[in-house]
């Protein structure tokens, strides 16, 4: 095999034009073949130019990626196969030199001296990548799961920061219920890392006419879901409680996808009429447009007596740096006016 022909995860972001979390998102659904050397991921250039030539007919191709007929066999080059893991043990790794690695399971990182964050955004990526290189910080990993399974998480310590967008529609209020719910007896704060727009994707030019989250009582709209315990979910979840809607009369409310990126490839492709997620995700797809409904709250969660340990000083410093919001700022999507707020609960 010649060393031309295989990419870094970052050079494969590149070449498709997409965020690197969104390749490992990929590859974690099949969609992209992968391997490992030693502790790199890898990808063949022949992978991503099957990949893009799949993509170019989205009628034939299974977004999703769970259906195992478009998922091709696993690569090994003296190493272990990265593809099919279960979807909650993907934990990336960013080392004191902010390089990211990838591991795949709790099970390795217990006994280590590291600090493993609990959820799933561009904004993680680049945090992780700070607080690892800190001087008063710490090794860091990143696990890929829901907001509701990485509150879970921080409560059963198999995480020490969780990051959640759960808003909940008796109070109105975004993650403090949820908070209380799940970590019970357990004191704890929220730092603030951004504010999002959550909206809904529709095919460039509207043809639906839809406004607003009454369009969901309509027979004539299909949508594309996001899966149980996502923030995404559960707002759509409460809005559906609000109005008296049951999901039963929602199509394509029991068709589940893992991202705000797919979800706005679905609607694109005509496979659904609206989707619900994410405005920066609308920026990154082709052929639809974003009808914005609610803010909201994109915050960490720390244990209260983890607040003085110095890798979490070295986050509240982060937060309020010039150059991380810097580098934020120019990613764009993001609300960074609150950034690094804390509120004790």
């Amino acid at each position: 095999m010649s060393e031309n022909s295989s990419l870094t995860p970052q050079e494969v972001a590149d070449i498709l034009k997409i965020a690197k979390t969104t390749v490992y998102e990929l590859i974690k659904r099949g969609e992209l073949n992968a391997y490992r050397i030693g502790r790199r991921v890898r990808v063949e250039q022949s992978d991503v130019e099957d990949y893009k030539n799949r993509s170019k007919n989205l009628n034939n191709v299974n977004i999703k990626g769970f259906n195992n007929n478009n998922i091709s066999k696993n690569k090994t080059i003296n190493s272990t196969p990265i593809l099919n893991f279960n979807n909650n043990d993907i934990i990336k790794t960013y080392n004191s030199n902010g390089e990211e690695q990838i591991k795949t399971n709790y099970n390795t990182i217990l006994n280590n001296n590291i600090v493993l964050m609990a959820g799933e955004d561009v904004l993680l990526d680049i945090l992780s990548r700070y607080l690892s290189s800190h001087p008063k910080g710490a090794k860091t990993m990143l696990s890929c799961v829901s907001s509701y399974k990485s509150l879970v998480s921080l409560y059963e310590g198999e995480a020490q920061i969780a990051t959640c967008h759960l808003w909940d529609g008796k109070t109105g209020e975004y993650n403090i219920p949820y908070i209380e719910k799940l970590l019970p007896g357990i004191p704890a704060v929220i730092v603030h890392l951004s504010s999002r727009t959550q909206g809904f994707y529709v095919k460039k030019g509207n043809p639906k006419k839809i406004k607003n989250w009454e369009d969901l009582r309509r027979k004539d709209i299909t949508i594309a879901n996001r899966e149980n315990g996502s923030g995404t979910r559960v707002l759509l979840d409460q809005h559906l409680k609000l109005l008296g809607i049951s999901s039963q009369d929602i199509k394509g409310y029991n068709e589940k996808y893992l991202t705000h990126l797919t979800v706005a490839s679905v609607v694109s492709s005509g496979k659904a009429d609206l989707g619900l997620g994410i405005e920066k995700a609308a920026f990154q797809v082709q052929g639809i447009d974003f009808i914005p409904l609610q803010k909201e709250k994109y915050d960490l969660v720390i244990k209260k007596e983890d607040l003085n340990n110095l890798p979490f000083k070295a986050l509240i410093e982060i937060l309020n740096s010039e150059n991380f919001r810097i580098e934020l700022d120019g990613i764009g999507g993001y609300d960074l006016s609150e950034t690094g707020k804390i509120v004790e609960i």
